[in-house]
């Protein structure tokens, strides 16, 4: 229910958290750092463990057409370290393991962000991540101290972060599964969502409602690549590899498919992720692909042609 920026002042970077409190808007400085290239990384990562903590919380479980409200215990992560493994364990809903995926990613890029600053600035920021948690635990239990941040349902006052928007869309996809089904979907949700994140190909592009991602150079070559997860309603039960090439039609172009790398089981992530690294948006490495035979891998990866169109 915070949001933090960064504002020089006197040679030094302040971190700033903006919150509501009980009169109005309010900021306090949670610590300074050296210079904006420091601070940027420690900004980001804190409004992502932001609203991805506060969000959840703040919206009905409207599945099933009930009203239901969401877990809270990912709030303990944000001061204790052994409970992190836990936020990639359950299997409430698609869209809330989504959240806790990006918060334990956003948790370990806060990680990173401050492992080499001072102590006392690591503190600080310890300090304002616990005073978060708490704030928000307390205004969930009804008991908010004085003086406070405050939350409001349906309102909390957080930076927007790619993918919380998705809840309708993962609700659909959900509609109907049953348990068991449920936590699959959920498995490959994070499969997608972890390859996504750890990949270094910046043309990359997660596609939630179609459970798959997309590479595409977008140039003259035309070749795309797409990653496939199962989508039990759409009778898509295995994953897929799908290679294609833009074909000119009248003022546009038609994706035709050019092969399929098919597997029942999911694969590693590592897979998917040296699979992405590969292509890299490079529409060379695309091309030399698409002359790949049937029962032969694509080359590098561990993805074996299983049908050419």
């Amino acid at each position: 229910m915070t949001i933090y920026s960064q504002h020089a002042n006197r040679g030094k970077v302040q971190i700033l958290a903006t919150y509501r409190g009980p009169a109005g808007v309010v900021s306090s400085t949670v610590t300074s750092v050296d210079d904006p290239a420091t601070a940027a990384p420690i900004v980001d990562a804190l409004n992502r463990i932001s609203a991805c903590a506060t969000v959840p919380v703040s919206e009905w479980d409207e599945r099933d057409g009930r009203f239901r409200h969401c877990p809270v215990d990912h709030l303990a992560a944000l001061t204790d370290r052994d409970a992190r493994p836990g936020l990639v364990e359950g299997a409430h809903s698609l869209w809330y393991e989504q959240a806790m995926l990006l918060l334990r990613h956003a948790l370990a890029d806060l990680d990173t962000a401050v492992a080499a600053v001072p102590a006392p600035v690591k503190t600080a920021i310890g300090a304002e991540l616990e005073a978060e948690a708490r704030a928000l635990q307390n205004e969930l239990a009804g008991e908010p101290p004085e003086p406070r941040r405050v939350w409001r349902f349906h309102a909390p006052f957080v930076e927007p972060v790619p993918g919380l928007q998705d809840r309708e869309k993962l609700n659909d996809l959900e509609h109907g599964l049953d348990q068991t089904q449920l936590e699959q979907a959920v498995a490959d949700l994070r499969l997608l969502l972890d390859a996504y994140l750890r990949c270094a190909d910046g043309g990359a592009q997660l596609i939630v409602e179609d459970f798959e991602i997309s590479a595409d150079p977008d140039d003259e070559d035309a070749y795309f690549l797409t990653v496939q997860a199962p989508i039990v309603s759409w009778e898509r039960t295995g994953w897929n590899i799908e290679l294609g090439r833009w074909v000119p039609d009248g003022d546009g172009a038609e994706g035709a498919p050019v092969l399929d790398c098919a597997r029942s089981a999911p694969p590693a992530l590592s897979e998917v992720v040296e699979l992405l690294n590969r292509s890299n948006g490079q529409s060379a490495v695309l091309a030399g692909w698409a002359e790949t035979a049937v029962g032969e891998a694509l080359a590098g990866t561990a993805f074996v042609v299983t049908n050419r169109y």
